[in-house]
């Protein structure tokens, strides 16, 4: 398992601890509580969540002040965005952005007080997010996508949006 920090502390960029693959396909060992604990994580996630959404779609920037994230890409790819909503931090309306896949099978770390959004890159993609608290929608932030004050630059500028998001 590789863990690269990044320019906004506590959000860290994963590689998971096994990635195989032969003749046959692939296998991925996307979690692991005590390897993640060995590496520094010590995230007692309790419920998982799939998104499935088609290309050109932006769900987020979504969060809340207590629950961690780790989210990975099990189909597919999309621009995935982590921006600070702390406004006690330095680093409050920072954000850094990479692209997660199938293919690179990274993942990303997202701490309390940030909000995370992505934006289909392919025609289709799942998205999986492990959390540390149960979902609770009126405890949930919402910061538009393209929000001056946070200047997060997407690659798309007419995105498809739900009510919430736009």
């Amino acid at each position: 398992m590789k863990i690269e920090k990044t320019d906004l502390p506590g959000v860290l960029i994963i590689q998971p601890p096994t990635i195989f693959e032969d003749f046959r396909g692939e296998y991925v060992e996307i979690y692991n509580k005590d390897l993640y604990q060995v590496g520094g994580i010590q995230v007692d996630f309790i419920q998982d969540d799939i998104s499935i959404s088609k290309k050109n779609v932006i769900r987020g920037i979504h969060g809340d002040a207590i629950t961690w994230k780790l989210i990975s890409c099990l189909h597919g790819s999309f621009y995935f965005v982590v921006v600070n909503n702390d406004p006690t931090s330095p680093h409050y309306k920072k954000f850094v952005s990479l692209t997660l896949s199938d293919n690179n099978k990274l993942q990303v770390l997202v701490p309390p007080n940030h909000g995370n959004g992505h934006l289909v890159l392919s025609d289709t993609a799942i998205f999986h997010y492990k959390q540390s608290t149960l979902y609770e929608r009126k405890s949930q932030f919402t910061i538009k996508w393209n929000d001056p004050d946070y200047g997060v630059w997407w690659p798309i500028s007419n995105p498809i949006l739900s009510k919430r998001d736009q």
